[in-house]
């Protein structure tokens, strides 16, 4: 057993709580928000500070000093934030559920999360390289199943 299962999130070291991130890099994702709805929806558009390939924060210890409205996930926020994909570890370990097979926890290896399709790579584009404005993300909407 993980220490996931003995630990709740707020009781994790920061060693144990960075290495519940399985690197899939959906929280990169750019998102759009519906001002009739408030619903919020992801876009294949990603952070500038993201590694596309390797699904990794280029500048991680200096995400917010580059990117002030990246989110800081704590214990106390990841249950007010509904748009975190159903699959990350910190959203199933808050309601109460198992990691899945492909999390680097269980499986022992970083790769699996890119073997099983989980990930970003190969299918986003960096926030550099589409012109525009934020009004244009609108045209980047997908429908993957988070």
């Amino acid at each position: 057993m993980g220490f996931w299962h003995e630990k709740r999130l707020e009781e994790m070291t920061v060693g144990g709580w960075e290495s519940l991130c399985d690197g899939c890099a959906k929280c990169c994702l750019l998102k759009v928000e519906w001002e009739d709805t408030g619903e919020v929806e992801p876009t294949s558009v990603v952070c500038r500070l993201l590694d596309s390939e390797s699904c990794a924060c280029t500048d991680y210890a200096n995400r917010s000093r580059w990117v002030p409205e990246c989110i800081r996930l704590t214990p106390e926020t990841i249950g007010l934030l509904d748009w975190m994909p159903t699959t990350c570890a910190y959203r199933l370990i808050h309601e109460g559920r198992e990691l899945y097979w492909w999390h680097p926890l269980v499986s022992g290896s970083r790769d699996t999360v890119h073997l099983a399709q989980v990930s970003v790579r190969g299918k986003v584009i960096s926030e550099e390289d589409i012109d525009g404005t934020s009004d244009d993300l609108t045209r980047y909407v997908v429908d993957w199943r988070l």
